[in-house]
């Protein structure tokens, strides 16, 4: 079980439960074609937002697999919420897990995303004893795969032309660490 105390706090950034004040910050990106291109979803409207808001967006902590965890991603300095992040609890038996993130475009070459998921490898190895957490991107998401790497994760396979995604065959990239390698993380 996961139940982390917020505001989880980094040098930078605050990540903490999402609420109803997010929904307009967050349609300034998730409602452009061009931010969500590679995330399992089309640009959203402000009614699918507050939806998600309300429902799957609003678990706080993770009770058993199958769950996720969503956190809005502020601006310590400011207090702006810059993009939100999320943590998929996979399997109890196996000990995995899955890190997801999404930033504004304002904010991007600022290692925000790095900081933020390196936030979300800490809750998943130290607080909920996870043993493989990985990251599955698309293998055009370039900046996503620069994240991937800065953390430490390796790049485990690459499934060519894999899934019809958007109208389009993708090629997915599967990023991978473990909690002992967690442990030689600089980012521990």
């Amino acid at each position: 079980m996961l139940s982390p105390s917020y505001p989880v706090l980094t040098e930078r950034l605050l990540l903490r439960p999402i609420t109803e004040q997010d929904i307009d910050p967050m349609l300034e990106y998730k409602s452009r074609e061009d931010v969500v291109r590679f995330v399992p979803y089309k640009p959203l409207s402000r009614e699918e937002i507050t939806e998600r808001v309300a429902g799957i967006w609003s678990r706080t902590e993770l009770n058993e697999p199958g769950q996720a965890i969503c956190l809005a991603v502020e601006e310590r300095a400011t207090g702006r919420l810059i993009g939100d992040v999320v943590l998929f609890w996979h399997s109890a038996e196996h000990r995995s897990g899955e890190i997801g993130y999404i930033f504004s475009p304002a904010v991007s070459g600022q290692g925000y995303a790095t900081e933020a998921a390196a936030a979300l490898l800490r809750l998943g190895f130290e607080d909920l004893g996870l043993h493989r957490i990985v990251a599955r991107l698309d293998e055009r998401n370039t900046a996503s795969a620069r994240v991937a790497e800065r953390l430490g994760m390796r790049q485990e396979a690459r499934l060519v032309r894999s899934e019809w995604f958007k109208e389009q065959w993708s090629t997915g990239l599967i990023y991978a660490m473990l909690d002992e390698e967690w442990v030689r993380s600089a980012w521990r």
